[in-house]
């Protein structure tokens, strides 16, 4: 098993995942607000679960990018020139 594509698959399924987890709950906290011209509930829970998702993506991902500094520099994956 190559451990450079093993990493950049992970990267990319980390990246994948936690970025629709976030955008996941920031849609939910604007639909909150949104609601809460009426009857809104819970609203600070909404942004506090929102920014602590973005806040979690944003250290996995950036501690998976130092991993693959240390692993090598060059992408396990390269994509061919169109042409």
């Amino acid at each position: 098993m190559n451990p450079k594509a093993f990493l950049q698959t992970m990267i990319a399924l980390a990246s994948a995942s936690l970025g629709l987890v976030a955008a996941l709950a920031w849609n939910e906290a604007i639909k909150a607000t949104l609601v809460r011209l009426g009857l809104g509930d819970s609203l600070s829970g909404l942004y506090t679960y929102a920014i602590i998702a973005t806040v979690i993506a944003v250290v996995v991902l950036f501690w998976l990018g130092r991993l693959a500094s240390r692993v090598g520099g060059e992408a396990a994956f390269q994509r061919e020139a169109e042409g």
